[in-house]
């Protein structure tokens, strides 16, 4: 976008305002009056050159159809919702049945992938996980489908309950790995089912 002359800017800044304060957007008439302009004339042209600059966008024919564009707006291509499937237990594991909350909306530069149809997230609940930094209440984004490698962490169903751990093998044999000395490694009996491997933590500022 280019920079505004300072004119252009007050015109913009005045725009801004008007809508923050929650009125409509102002009109030709309303720009004139607030600036002095001898015609609204002149404050079409201060409308034509921020519409050039890439600083605001009307729709044609349509009154009050003005709107700011943020100078951000060009990197919300690089923002993707993931969708937040309730709480998985950093501790012992148990029985749970996915809840969906909402979505956690990811600029993919700062989680270092690109999401997929496959990519989902869960809420951390425990505390089994914290040699591997992950602490209770943080997100975790973990990708459904690819084969785990031997010390990925794994959201994890195991003998019916789940559970987010280390993968490890030995000897052949998967298990999976606390991260926190108070809990033991767990050993399946029956069954070990891989939900996703993890990808990226997301965590918000303790208050």
């Amino acid at each position: 976008m280019s920079k505004p002359t300072r004119a252009q800017q007050r015109v913009l800044d005045f725009i801004q305002a008007e809508v923050h304060a929650g009125r409509p957007i102002p009109t030709l008439r309303e720009i004139a009056a607030q600036f002095g302009f001898r015609s609204h004339r002149a404050a079409a042209c201060h409308l034509e050159a921020l519409k050039r600059k890439g600083l605001i966008e009307s729709e044609p024919g349509k009154a009050r159809s003005l709107r700011v564009i943020s100078p951000l707006a060009k990197l919300r291509s690089r923002i993707l919702d993931i969708p937040l499937f309730g709480s998985i237990p950093a501790g012992f594991a148990r029985e749970r049945e996915p809840e969906a909350e909402g979505c956690v909306s990811v600029d993919i530069e700062s989680i270092g992938f690109r999401p997929t149809r496959n990519t989902f997230a869960l809420r951390v609940t425990g505390d089994s996980m914290i040699g591997r930094h992950i602490l209770d209440g943080d997100v975790v984004v973990l990708e459904h489908g690819p084969e785990p490698r031997h010390g990925d962490i794994v959201a994890a169903l195991i003998d019916g309950e789940s559970t987010l751990k280390t993968f490890l093998q030995r000897s052949g044999k998967p298990y999976l790995k606390a991260e926190n000395p108070k809990y033991p490694d767990l050993m399946p009996a029956q069954e070990l089912m891989i939900q996703g491997v993890f990808k990226a933590l997301i965590r918000r500022a303790k208050e």
